[in-house]
């Protein structure tokens, strides 16, 4: 019997999996739909529906800019509990110029810092080294978000 290394750092393609697809829309569980209307407005993305069917069913749909994909969030939309959805990724060309517009927005934002991830390990923070940045990738987390008052 053979093996494979599935250690390897290079991402493989499934045979027979030729299908284009597009992750288009990801569900976030809300506690107060209103609120978290007002928070993505004030982000500034797109809001594209909001689309209520009687008292028990809201959908509000937002997109970021220069975004493929939305996100969605409403009442009986989802079962998950409010706050379930952890580690979402926007990807931004200019990390400090993002960092500094979503802190000007009201979001509480970490220093950025450099991501490395080896086989075994879960990854590790490092300080970021701007002489190396096409090393490897910059993040920054949401740590808090401050939601406007109505």
């Amino acid at each position: 019997m053979a093996s494979a290394d599935v250690s390897s750092d290079t991402p493989t393609q499934p045979p027979g999996l030729g299908a284009d697809m597009n992750l288009e829309v990801v569900t976030l569980p809300v506690a107060d739909v209103d609120r978290a209307k007002s928070f993505y407005l004030s982000l500034g993305w797109r809001l594209d529906a909001d689309l209520a069917v009687g008292d028990e069913f809201r959908l509000v749909q937002f997109t970021p800019s220069h975004s493929q994909c939305s996100i969605h969030f409403g009442k009986g939309v989802t079962a998950s509990e409010p706050g379930a959805v952890d580690r979402l990724i926007l990807a931004v060309r200019d990390i400090d110029a993002a960092r500094d517009d979503l802190i000007s927005r009201g979001v509480d934002v970490s220093e950025p810092y450099h991501y490395r991830r080896r086989p075994g390990h879960s990854g590790e923070h490092d300080p970021p080294d701007k002489a190396s940045a096409s090393a490897g990738r910059y993040m920054a987390e949401v740590k808090h978000v401050v939601v406007p008052s109505a």
